[in-house]
Order: C-alpha cells, then structure tokens, then sequence
C-alpha cells in the first residue's frame, strides 16, 4: 500500500538550478539529519498544522500494521515551528528516497527567528496518495503508534522523538503532545 513518488518528485525542478536553497523539516526531519546539509536553522511555516494522518509502511510501520507520522494540513492562522536545512540540489536524491511512501515535493514560504524568509522545500504527503490515513480520534492513534514498528524502528520513538526535539526548540504542538500523553506505558514501565 506503498505510493512511490520518487519520479514525481524527480520532475519538480524549480530548484535544480540554485547553488543551495532551504528545506524545512516538521517531522523526523527535525531530529533525524542523515544528510548533508550546510547549514540548519530554527525556523516556521504560516499556515500550515502539522498532523499524524500520513500512514508509515516502510519505515515506522508495515504494509500489515502501518504506523502514523507527520505531515501537513492547511490550517489558516497556524505556525508550524520545525528545522531548516540548506541544502545543495543533489541531496534531493537521498531525500526523495526517504520520503518516497506518499510525500512530494512542495515550495513554501519558510521564516527565520531573525524576520527573514526564503522560498524553500516542504515534502507533504496529502489526501491524495495511497498511504494517507486522515484524521482519527487522538486516542485511537496514539493506540496504533503504540503498536507499530518498521524497519526503522518504533513509531513510538519516531513520535516521542519528534516530541522532544520540539521542546528543544521550545515549541509546544498542541497534536503532538496530546498523542505522546496518551502513549500507554510501555509493558515494565512504572
């Protein structure tokens, strides 16, 4: 139940010719770098609300047992706070890759703590691809993140990871902790 998108993504070109431009991260982007960058910065999106409704069967999750992660919903009004990375054009290839189950490529406006802001790269995963599993009752995914587990671990990591990376920032996301409280404890915890 995979929707490859490395070929769409592929043909969006408009920052093929940039020496460099700004990619912003909102998920496991935030704490999970492995790819060159030059340089990273805090930084936010405006209206746009970050969401578990993206379905996981490759990396959190499995075809059987998907696992849920980030992605993003137009919301007016809302600020995502997240990571930018400046990255050179031929690190879309890796990123493709790891994005490919659902996410395409998508310009933004992103903004600085400074003021600034750059056009740059979101990868968004929408109602439109196979993997995309909407909107539920919290506890009912925090129920399925509890559950799941891929080939790259534990969607309950990816999420309290993300969690905590956030508070680094000093970012509250009013989704994201809602669905890390209502985690149930791991069996053995206290």
């Amino acid at each position: 139940m995979s929707f490859d998108t490395r070929a769409q993504n592929r043909a969006m070109t408009h920052f093929d010719e940039h020496d460099s431009f700004w990619l912003f991260g909102y998920g496991s982007l935030i704490w999970k770098a492995d790819f060159a960058f030059i340089e990273r910065r805090p930084a936010c999106i405006h209206g746009w609300a970050r969401r578990f409704w993206q379905g996981s069967h490759d990396h959190r999750g499995t075809p059987a047992a998907p696992g849920r992660v980030a992605t993003l919903v137009r919301q007016p009004g809302a600020l995502c706070h997240g990571m930018a990375y400046r990255i050179e054009p031929a690190v879309l290839a890796q990123l493709d890759l790891r994005e490919k189950n659902g996410y395409l490529r998508a310009r933004v406006a992103v903004r600085f703590d400074d003021g600034g802001a750059e056009d740059g790269l979101i990868y968004l995963a929408t109602e439109h691809n196979a993997a995309f599993l909407g909107e539920a009752p919290l506890a009912e995914m925090a129920a399925q993140i509890a559950g799941a587990h891929g080939p790259s671990g534990s969607n309950r990591e990816y999420l309290l990871n993300l969690a905590e990376a956030l508070a680094r920032q000093g970012v509250y996301d009013e989704h994201v902790a809602g669905l890390a409280a209502l985690l149930p404890p791991v069996e053995g915890e206290c």
